[in-house]
């Protein structure tokens, strides 16, 4: 399994500022960031549910919101057929510069799917989604009968040593849509999303995902590539989202310059009945 932690050993030396890219204008970077920095936090979580659903030679996976693509390279490599869809340009090139092959999204008035797969995963798109619901009726719609959906979740706020670290994006996003990532950590919120989508539950787990950095540098610019902060900094400035991350994360800095941070992530299979 890859290791939850970043490479390298560079700390930056204490007083310096490390450069953060504002929003939008620096989209390239966010993604090389969330590619090369964030993403294997999630490693953990990916393993679980292919152990799980025994992914291999039968699996047909699609990623709805693949991001660069890692989950899918792991079920490639256990023989999987994959294919995903992610909405933003950078992040589909940084997946295709991997050989997968990603789509911007499947056309809303399409009456039937180009294809059907017998797994499709939503693992990074729900927290902060404005409309789950929709997602997950979109993840229905792609799965053969008898198939399966994976969704993915924040786990407990209290289980969970980024939740403060996270408040960030909300203190500073003001009077915005943006919503709460642990919203569907509530128990029974996952499971409310199904019946509508003509889902029905058929098991879950929880996985430990911690996240490491290499320095305190690297933990801001993963954290900020995740999406989650972006209304906050539109709303109060990307400095001082940056800034408020720094002092939020002293607590998980260590001696040695390296961050680390203690997480659980819930997994939910859903099944498309035949």
């Amino acid at each position: 399994m890859a290791s939850a932690r970043t490479t390298g050993t560079t700390v930056r030396p204490t007083g310096a500022r490390p450069h953060h890219p504002q929003p939008g204008a620096a989209r390239p970077a966010r993604a090389r960031d969330w590619a090369e920095i964030q993403e294997r936090m999630l490693v953990p979580l990916y393993e679980a549910v292919h152990d799980r659903l025994e992914v291999g030679p039968a699996t047909s996976v699609l990623g709805l919101g693949c991001r660069s693509g890692l989950a899918l390279l792991l079920a490639a490599g256990r023989g999987a057929q994959v294919t995903g869809q992610e909405p933003r340009d950078e992040l589909r090139e940084l997946a295709r510069g991997r050989r997968l092959r990603v789509c911007a999204g499947a056309r809303p008035t399409a009456a039937v799917p180009r294809s059907a797969h017998s797994l499709v995963t939503v693992f990074e798109q729900l927290p902060g989604c404005v409309e789950p619901g929709a997602v997950v009726v979109e993840a229905a719609r792609l799965t053969l009968p008898g198939g399966h959906v994976v969704l993915a979740a924040w786990g407990p706020p209290e289980r969970c040593q980024s939740a403060p670290v996270l408040d960030v994006a909300r203190r500073r996003a003001g009077r915005t849509t943006a919503r709460d990532p642990f919203e569907l950590s509530t128990p029974g919120m996952l499971e409310d999303l199904l019946a509508p989508a003509g889902l029905r539950p058929a098991g879950s787990g929880r996985v430990s995902c911690p996240f490491a950095y290499a320095d305190l540098d690297s933990a801001v610019r993963g954290l900020l590539s995740t999406g989650l902060f972006e209304a906050a900094e539109e709303f109060s400035g990307a400095s001082l989202v940056a800034k408020e991350l720094e002092e939020a994360l002293q607590p998980y800095l260590r001696a040695d310059g390296s961050v680390r941070m203690e997480n659980v992530f819930r997994y939910l299979i859903a099944e498309r009945p035949r």
